[in-house]
């Protein structure tokens, strides 16, 4: 099963990446999101892909799933969110103001 998450985690690395070095800023703001999903996904790989019992207090402590990744990870998915949406924002707010997403145009490389 890690051999499969790892190959997920390697294309979502790839396009992410990919997106990034565009000039469109929603191609940026979505390799961005792709990015932070990736990073979930090697978080939860990394902390053992495993199924058990909840961890309640008990006798068979081997078997238990430890809970603080899934923990982190659904934090880091609610603070991506809120980054992704002032993202955005701030890119709607660029467009509406310059008429354009290039990111050459919207580095200020405009003589006046």
């Amino acid at each position: 099963m890690e051999l499969y998450m790892s190959v997920a985690i390697g294309v979502l690395f790839t396009v992410g990446v990919y997106l990034l070095l565009s000039k469109s800023l929603l191609r940026i703001i979505l390799g961005m999101s792709l990015l932070t999903h990736g990073v979930h996904l090697l978080l939860l790989t990394m902390s053992s892909l495993k199924t058990g019992a909840p961890p309640i207090a008990g006798e068979q402590a081997q078997r238990f799933v430890d809970p603080l990744p899934q923990a982190l990870i659904l934090t880091s998915i609610v603070i991506s969110f809120g980054v992704t949406a002032l993202f955005i924002v701030i890119a709607y707010r660029a467009y509406k103001k310059l008429q354009t997403d290039n990111m050459d145009e919207l580095r200020g490389e405009q003589d006046e």
